[in-house]
């Protein structure tokens, strides 16, 4: 059996190692790294390649920095030049990216099966691209592998309901397996006292480029760590809006950072009181660690967190009020599985190819 595994943004290297380890466990499956070069970044990688064993990737497209049709259309012409000559059984992609749409458009048009890990999503706007993206993938694949049962709900209302596979999260297998590398050296470094700071992102678009929205969201962070530090890695985005629109006023007075990597970031969130963010992944990760979170997007495709109260859904000028608010969460166990997605999604692959 032959596996062609696509990747091309910084979550999906994440995935892909924790399946390319299930998968170096069958002697009679090969696989193919294809890495469309959407993004990369040095500082994340390597901890996840040594602990995990990942293999560079066999082949490196370099497709970056255009458009979305541009992208997506280089993209496909790319990977099926690559799957012509491989030959996969299997094509395997993940999540919402142009890279998975124009995996999965390729694989279809060759005849070559579709398995889609993180399938089942579904988030408002509907015009968002990675809502495109995920809504096409989903029609056109072969395997569904749906990480909550929010997922599956979502899928049998759209009338899909053959070959679909609740396995859990990888991303929740990977937070387990990366537990013993997390790193507590900044919470001594940054004076904090644990359980009583809050740890931010903000990167999102519709965040950060409207300058009233962003100063409202800054005004109200500001409010909060008058009351609870706030402990902000900044993403170069957010970092270049803030000074372009003389916005430093109200960062002054947090503990602002410099991007941090995945085992710091977990070491701050593992001690945190709170997480406030606009990241998919960071809401789920905040979870795995037993904290509740505020999440300041108008919808999230991780539904299951904010119906259940663990994370709450804010407006910019709600922030100060949702961080303050005391939801008494339960945190029910088993939402995204129970860490072993990855074993379950290579052996469904396995025994049906």
């Amino acid at each position: 059996m032959k596996i062609l595994s696509i990747i091309g943004a910084r979550p999906q290297f994440v995935k892909e190692a924790i399946i390319q380890k299930e998968i170096n466990k069958y002697d009679d499956i090969e696989e193919i790294v294809v890495h469309t070069g959407q993004h990369y970044d040095e500082n994340m990688s390597d901890i996840f390649f040594q602990v995990l064993n990942m293999k560079k990737p066999d082949y490196n497209l370099g497709i970056n920095g255009s458009s979305h049709g541009q992208m997506t259309g280089n993209m496909l012409i790319e990977i099926e030049k690559i799957m012509i000559k491989e030959k996969p059984d299997v094509v395997i992609l993940y999540g919402d990216t142009n890279s998975t749409l124009a995996g999965a458009i390729a694989a279809s048009k060759l005849k070559i099966k579709v398995a889609h890990i993180e399938a089942g999503l579904r988030q408002e706007p509907k015009d968002m691209p990675e809502e495109i993206n995920r809504v096409i993938t989903d029609r056109i694949s072969d395997y569904l592998f749906v990480p909550s049962d929010y997922g599956l709900k979502n899928l049998e209302g759209e009338g899909i309901k053959n070959n679909v596979f609740f396995t859990g999260d990888v991303m929740y297998d990977i937070y387990l397996e990366m537990i013993p590398y997390f790193d507590n050296s900044l919470i001594e470094k940054l004076n904090l006292e644990a359980n009583n700071y809050i740890v931010m992102t903000l990167h999102r678009d519709f965040n950060v480029d409207d300058p009233k929205k962003l100063q409202t969201i800054l005004e109200q962070v500001a409010m909060v760590n008058s009351e609870t530090p706030v402990v902000w890695p900044i993403h170069p985005r957010t970092a270049a809006r803030i000074k372009t629109n003389n916005l430093e006023k109200y960062i002054r007075d947090l503990k602002v950072l410099d991007p941090i990597d995945y085992l710091n970031l977990m070491g701050l969130v593992q001690n945190c009181k709170k997480a406030l963010t606009d990241s998919g992944g960071f809401q789920k990760e905040s979870y795995f660690a037993n904290k509740e979170g505020v999440v300041v997007m108008p919808d999230t495709s991780w539904r299951e967190l904010t119906d259940k109260g663990i994370n709450l859904l804010a407006e910019p000028n709600e922030i100060y009020e949702k961080i303050m608010e005391n939801n008494n969460t339960k945190f029910e166990k088993g939402i995204y599985g129970n860490g072993d997605s990855a074993k379950q999604i290579i052996k469904i692959l396995h025994d049906n190819n």
